[in-house]
């Protein structure tokens, strides 16, 4: 197990490697202009200019904070609402194909819609994350806690245990893993939805950077922003996927 994690760590490094230097050398070579793609000692400058001059981190902060707004109320909403359709054998069967059909309509046409309700700043981005997060952690609630072996509800039933004490005790230890991996899923859709919402309209945060870079023609900056973004990105998936796998582990223990 540990040389097959050594193995993938090596490809994935080596990916990063080999996209980096594919990225130098084309700009060094002057085969595609600096306009498009700038070279990455312009990004890098950019970016130690965004941190000197104090522009950083409040927008960083901004989304940051919103992000974690729009998340919240999906998971609240979501597993909550996946633990009340499970609780009917028939709304399971009635409801969740309604949840998966609403999931594949692209949100992303409604957006104006969250403008026109809640304006252009955070609290359109809140809302459109969280309703774009709430559907894969409502979805996999369901899967989850709809697949808990009756045999242990009814054994917990049995000894007295309450509602409360048998989604804690049965339940979420049971569904937990399908639970994770919704939360997951819910999550980067909560940071990809609020940093397009800043991209499209807003008047602060990252996204809104990014494209104020576009709209002035500064490539290296925009870059800088996307750069970051990405680094963010990778280390929240890396960080989350340590996550998963103590809860499988632990799930395997029991």
């Amino acid at each position: 197990m540990k040389s097959e994690n050594a193995t993938q760590r090596v490809i994935q490094f080596a990916f990063v490697a080999i996209m980096g230097g594919a990225w130098y050398w084309v700009t060094a070579a002057g085969k595609i202009s600096p306009l498009f793609l700038p070279r990455p000692e312009a990004v890098w400058n950019a970016f130690n200019r965004l941190l000197t001059l104090g522009q950083f981190w409040p927008a960083v902060r901004i989304t940051l904070l919103t992000i974690a707004q729009a998340y919240g109320i999906a998971v609240i909403c979501g597993v909550f609402a996946g633990y009340l359709v499970t609780r009917s054998k028939f709304a399971t069967e009635a409801i969740e194909p309604i949840i998966a059909g609403l999931f594949t309509i692209p949100i992303t046409l409604f957006f104006p819609m969250f403008i026109l309700f809640f304006g252009i700043g955070a609290g359109s981005k809140i809302a459109y994350g969280a309703v774009y997060g709430f559907f894969p952690i409502a979805l996999n609630t369901i899967a989850g806690l709809g697949n808990v072996d009756e045999r242990y509800l009814r054994a917990a039933q049995s000894m007295g245990a309450s509602r409360l004490e048998t989604f804690r005790h049965v339940l979420l230890p049971h569904a937990f893993p399908v639970i994770l991996t919704g939360l997951r899923i819910g999550f980067f859709i909560c940071f990809a939805s609020v940093l397009g919402g800043e991209t499209l309209s807003s008047v602060a945060g990252v996204g809104r950077n990014i494209a104020l870079a576009a709209e002035l023609m500064e490539p290296a900056r925009m870059y800088a922003w996307i750069a970051f973004v990405i680094f963010t990105a990778i280390a929240l998936n890396m960080l989350v996927t340590v996550l998963e796998n103590r809860a499988a582990k632990s799930e395997g223990r029991q």
